[in-house]
């Protein structure tokens, strides 16, 4: 690895034997001249190596539709390469001064070795990142996204940058170097093991497909709740609801639980689940009149009427019915309702009639009898979703009285102080003893 040592003081021969004459008898101001003609040439190389990939490169890239070009034009891959024109012009031309001792040559050349070093390992990163760009744009980045494994792959090779400039100044082979690292293998474990976690985890995450760019995750123990804007090797970053930023370490993702939306953006619905808590004394049996005023909900008359022909069957068949009322079977306010509200969400487009569709009772509470809507509404995104459930939830609230029926509501200090002045202000569902 070590460049081979050039004797100096031969001034090159196209410069003719005028001017080697002149160097031999001015070798310091020879020195200087040539220094300065060979630095000189080292920025013009590196200007015009500029020049032409701005002058060259950049209208290519703008007239083609390749991604490789644009994405190595933006990661500066050519810009980056061109710092090794001077470092290979400064090397040619050490060997030419004069008064340049064989030691200084030798330990220069090392040190633009070393530096040529830096500049490959440099471009390389550029030309990783460019790939990381070139795919990012194909179809599978949200599914795969590489951006971990591309970060590895550009530690490792400035990493190995190190061990080479190491092993160029000091003499010594890379090989040695490397294998000296294994005796510091547990420091360097205790110093990267939030790398080495994170790396694992990325691997965990991309192959089974855990999270992706895009995606809509809850991880209540950093606060996160949106979307993932980014995956990287060490961190993972969420944009929440309220446009913030929270950036969780990745190897958490495999020792905390979090909750993707993904599923629910792919099925095409979104869940309403949402109770309304009846005030268990308004519910009753339905007279004939209530059922006849019923009857004008064009919803509800095909129910109606199978209803009554249920119950007039049934009473054939069971003749204690005709004694007393209490053996006979009806139909309550509160049954109906919940038919109506079932043939209601049947009749609007955009509540998704093919996914989950329950209108039901759950356990009674303090607060009442919750009857409670679980469907899906036909569309994922939220302004939707949240209009459509806001349209449900006010008709059935407006339409609730039409079925003698009333919510659960606490008494407020408006219903006490009318109470207390006697003028009967509290609501129906605090009144019921």
């Amino acid at each position: 690895m070590t460049p081979a040592p050039v004797t100096a003081g031969e001034p090159p021969a196209f410069l003719g034997a005028g001017f080697a004459a002149w160097a031999q008898d001015q070798p310091l101001l020879a020195t200087l001249v040539l220094g300065t003609a060979l630095a000189l040439l080292a920025y013009a190389g590196f200007r015009l190596t500029r020049e032409v990939l701005v002058r060259l490169v950049n209208p290519l890239t703008d007239r083609t539709r390749h991604v490789w070009d644009d994405a190595l034009r933006s990661r500066r891959f050519f810009w980056r390469l061109s710092y090794a024109v001077p470092v290979l012009v400064v090397r040619a031309g050490l060997p030419y001064l004069p008064l340049l001792p064989a030691g200084a040559s030798y330990w220069l050349q090392k040190l633009l070795a070393a530096a040529m070093v830096v500049v490959v390992a440099r471009a390389l990163s550029a030309l990783v990142n460019a790939f990381g760009d070139v795919y990012a744009q194909g179809p599978h980045a949200a599914q795969r996204p590489i951006k971990g494994y591309l970060q590895v792959i550009v530690l490792i090779t400035y990493g190995l940058a190190v061990v080479i400039v190491l092993a160029t100044l000091i003499d010594r082979d890379p090989l040695v170097i490397l294998s000296g690292l294994g005796a510091a293998s547990a420091v360097l474990l205790l110093v990267f093991r939030d790398t080495l976690l994170s790396l694992v985890a990325g691997m965990t995450i991309t192959n089974n497909d855990l999270v992706r760019v895009g995606d809509w995750i809850e991880m209540p123990q950093f606060n996160a709740d949106g979307d993932v804007v980014d995956i990287a090797l060490n961190t993972v970053t969420v944009q929440n609801w309220d446009k913030t930023f929270t950036v969780i370490p990745t190897h958490q993702f495999l020792g905390h639980s979090f909750k993707n939306w993904r599923g629910m953006q792919a099925s095409g619905g979104r869940r309403i689940k949402r109770s309304l808590l009846i005030d268990m004394a308004t519910v009753r049996f339905l007279s004939d009149d209530d059922v006849a005023r019923l009857s004008r909900f064009a919803v509800l008359r095909p129910y109606l009427e199978e209803k009554r022909r249920e119950i007039a069957a049934w009473a054939e068949e069971h003749p204690e019915a005709r004694e007393d009322p209490v053996n006979m079977r009806r139909l309550t306010n509160l049954g109906t309702f919940r038919a109506y509200v079932e043939r209601y969400l049947r009749s609007r487009p955009d509540i998704a009639q093919d996914m989950t569709f329950l209108v039901r009772h759950l356990a009674p509470t303090p607060e009442g009898l919750p009857l409670e809507v679980y469907v899906f509404v036909a569309d994922v995104r939220w302004p939707v979703y949240e209009r459509v459930q806001a349209d449900v939830f006010d008709h059935l609230l407006a339409i609730l009285p039409e079925f003698g029926l009333s919510v659960f509501q606490a008494p407020s200090g408006a219903d006490l102080r009318a109470l207390s002045r006697g003028e009967g202000g509290l609501s129906t569902a605090a009144a019921t003893p």
